[in-house]
């Protein structure tokens, strides 16, 4: 049973700290005040010695108890403030700014340009109109490697209607050729389907397949059936990809993403082109960076 009188909770070691250095301070006080206070007799001389040299040993204690009370005291409610709860503040008051909520720096949207997106997370038509036509043909020849063929590609240059030469290791000499056109709001027609088919014929080849990142017209599709050539548009193309394995599909992404994937090539030089202005208009045109040893331009796609 609880003694009436006595409180049920404990000291918290600051009280304890603080009570005790209040104790020691008055105990060397008062062992100063007794040892000036005793008859100055011969008898009690030493005694009074003796207390005065023993008097700032509990000052000193008492004042490093209350060093220890202030450090372990708890902080006051307006130090435990959260920085969201506005302060208040007296007339006299001066550090009024370090105190006010600090708001969180607004990060500043990468800075992109006008003919580039963000890269997309997932594959879809909108990767093929973000990346550059060599990049498409990067993809392109990744993606038949990862079909078990040793690819070739063209660097630069005239390619003679070849971008991609596939070999097998079942065959001498290359298996099939790949043309790809990286084309934008434009259909592929019977005209390219043919001249490709001569490309095939002058190589002697079977087999051939002109992958674009369009479409093709009707009649381009029905002369690739009876030709032997394997006519891949966008749509087709992406259901490719997604008979990869997972990591395979993220692999092409990443190649498909991988630096200035939105800067042109030069088709002639094989290096990226620059943004020029036009002297004539002012308007902005891809030009080669060889410029005036090679003329190749380009126009500036905008982003969507």
């Amino acid at each position: 049973m609880r003694k009436p009188g006595r409180s049920s909770s404990k000291w918290r070691p600051a009280d304890r700290a603080l009570a005790a250095g209040l104790g020691m301070l008055a105990l060397g006080m008062a062992l100063f005040v007794i040892s000036f206070l005793m008859p100055s007799l011969p008898a009690l001389v030493a005694a009074s010695n003796g207390i005065r040299i023993a008097a700032p040993y509990p000052l000193l204690l008492g004042f490093f108890l209350l060093a220890a009370w202030a450090a372990m005291r708890p902080r006051s409610p307006s130090a435990e403030r959260p920085d969201n709860q506005p302060a208040f503040f007296g007339k006299d008051s001066t550090d009024f700014v370090s105190q006010l909520p600090r708001k969180a720096a607004a990060t500043p949207p990468p800075r992109t340009h006008r003919g580039q997106r963000p890269p997309a997370i997932a594959w879809s038509q909108r990767v093929f109109d973000d990346i550059e036509w060599r990049r498409f043909e990067l993809v392109c020849s990744s993606l038949f490697g990862q079909g078990g063929f040793e690819t070739r590609a063209q660097s630069h240059g005239a390619d003679g209607g070849v971008d991609i030469w596939l070999y097998s290791q079942h065959a001498e000499g290359p298996a099939a050729v790949v043309q790809c056109k990286h084309w934008i709001g434009r259909q592929g027609g019977v005209k390219e389907m043919r001249e490709f088919f001569g490309v095939m014929s002058s190589h002697k080849l079977q087999r051939g397949t002109f992958a674009t990142s369009s479409t093709f017209t009707a009649d381009a599709q029905r002369f690739a059936k009876d030709n032997g050539i394997s006519a891949l548009d966008g749509q087709k193309l992406l259901a490719l990809i997604a008979t990869r394995t997972p990591v395979q599909q993220v692999e092409l992404l990443q190649l498909a993403y991988e630096g200035e994937y939105w800067r042109p090539t030069c088709a002639s030089c094989g290096i990226k082109m620059v943004e020029r202005d036009s002297r004539k208009d002012g308007k902005s045109f891809w030009g080669c960076a060889n410029f005036p040893k090679c003329r190749s331009t380009l126009p500036i796609r905008q982003a969507a």
